[in-house]
């Protein structure tokens, strides 16, 4: 079998990765193609980076996330309240295996939405599941999938999320319902995935804007076990920008 009936079977068996990589080799003059063992060891490590590109991309465009913001572009401005140290610690994804949740808070602009999505895409190139709602939006999906019958589906396709972000928490009031669902969220993935939660309230505060001293004990309960805290300072990054 010659190089390009090789090549055409790799294209035919869709290993896109080693095809490409294969035929760069065949652009080359004979002379400089690899060794037969080197040659097999480049096309098995072009594969996995193309399928590990690929599981990203896919990941990253079902989170749903607001911003495609990473790890890297966090600033450490004078004031933030925010080290390099507390990010690192957090860019192996390591919390997620743990089952530890994070809440970020601090006033409106500041970046909590920017870092949140970091950690989501952070979460993503790692191969987890990550999902992202603004708090808006998630009133929302509970509403429609109540209506519509898929709410169990729905429930389902979180409970299987390595890690969701809940944004802009504590803007609106939150119905019975609604409690009662991130309750049930919250208690399918106790010691088993994360939920990352940001807000403007400081945390503190979130007893009271849970408004049920029944709900607001079990969904405080649940969220704090295990949680670490990026508590935010500092103007709007909006004015500065």
């Amino acid at each position: 079998m010659n190089g390009q009936a090789t090549l055409q079977l790799m294209q035919k068996m869709k290993l896109t990765g080693m095809a490409a990589s294969y035929e760069a080799v065949l652009e080359l003059p004979v002379n400089k193609h690899p060794e037969t063992h080197e040659c097999l060891a480049m096309l098995i490590d072009a594969e996995l980076q193309n399928r590990s590109y690929k599981r990203t991309q896919m990941l990253l465009r079902l989170s749903k996330l607001r911003y495609r913001s990473t790890l890297q572009e966090i600033t450490y401005t004078s004031g933030r309240n925010l080290k390099k140290e507390q990010i690192a610690s957090l860019a192996d994804c390591s919390y997620i295996e743990r089952a530890e949740n994070i809440f970020i808070t601090g006033a409106t602009g500041c970046g909590k939405s920017f870092i949140s999505c970091a950690l989501g895409t952070q979460a993503c190139i790692m191969g987890l599941r990550t999902l992202y709602f603004n708090m808006n939006r998630f009133v929302e999906q509970i509403a429609l999938a109540k209506v519509d019958g898929t709410f169990i589906k729905w429930m389902n396709r979180i409970e299987k999320a390595n890690l969701i972000i809940l944004d802009d928490f504590g803007l609106q009031p939150l119905n019975h319902q609604v409690k009662l669902t991130i309750l049930q969220i919250l208690e399918d993935r106790y010691g088993k995935k994360s939920t990352i939660i940001s807000s403007q309230l400081p945390v503190a505060k979130w007893y009271e804007y849970l408004d049920d001293s029944t709900l607001a004990d079990a969904i405080m309960d649940r969220l704090t076990a295990k949680a670490s805290r990026l508590e935010l300072k500092g103007k709007s990054l909006r004015k500065s920008s």
